[in-house]
């Protein structure tokens, strides 16, 4: 991960992170100061990191917005970002339901490279040290459907990204989580039998956000739902 602070008369007025875990870097977030608020920091500390971000030649760089803060948007997409999906951050209490014909299990090491491919099959890359962390940390979440792996998360949360053949196998792994962690997760709401699916489960929105992209960005072919990064 690549930091940047941004300091003033001796204290810490702003930072920014550059996340290096795949082929696609992720940044925020982004905090500045309350008193020092549209005084052009925060773009500064934008370029900073978009710099670090071209000089270490990753394909494309992705950030989640916050949709109520007009003035991010304005600054992103001056910076040369596209929108690339209206996003829901979803809460509520754990589902505990079960989809016929999916299994949800665990992730283990020897699931790795099925999940890769699957990410990569969904994305055009993988995420594969964040997948591996997730295992690791024992938050990983794979569900099957037919005798093979056809969805997996890293974590339903806010810093957890998961990824599907279908949509039956997105709600077999929101089914599955014992709590959304965080803040909740974020869902895609042009994929409206999905959102649906979830609101008539009592989940409830907690704010709209936006997935933006510069550089690289291959639209998904499968389901998903990303972090707070991408």
């Amino acid at each position: 991960m690549y930091s940047v602070v941004a300091e003033s008369e001796g204290r810490i007025v702003g930072s920014n992170f550059l996340w290096e875990d795949a082929a696609i870097a992720g940044i925020g977030p982004l905090t500045i100061a309350p008193d020092i608020q549209n005084s052009a920091l925060g773009r500064r500390l934008m370029e900073d990191v978009l710099a670090c971000a071209r000089r270490k030649r990753f394909a494309g760089v992705r950030l989640v917005q916050a949709a109520y803060h007009n003035r991010s948007l304005a600054l992103y997409a001056k910076l040369g970002f596209d929108i690339r999906e209206p996003l829901a951050n979803l809460q509520g209490p754990a589902l505990r339901l079960d989809i016929p014909g999916h299994t949800v299990r665990s992730a283990q090491a020897e699931d790795e490279n099925a999940c890769n491919r699957l990410c990569q099959n969904v994305h055009g890359h993988d995420r594969g040290q964040e997948l591996r962390q997730a295992i690791q940390q024992g938050t990983a979440t794979i569900v099957e459907h037919a005798g093979r792996i056809t969805g997996y998360a890293t974590l339903i949360g806010f810093f957890g990204h998961a990824v599907g053949e279908s949509n039956e196998d997105l709600k077999a792994l929101i089914g599955a989580a014992e709590a959304f962690a965080g803040p909740g997760f974020l869902l895609p709401t042009r994929n409206g039998e999905l959102f649906r699916w979830c609101l008539q489960h009592g989940l409830r929105v907690v704010q709209p956000m936006t997935l933006m992209s510069f550089g690289l960005y291959t639209q998904p072919s499968g389901t998903f739902l990303p972090s707070i990064l991408f």
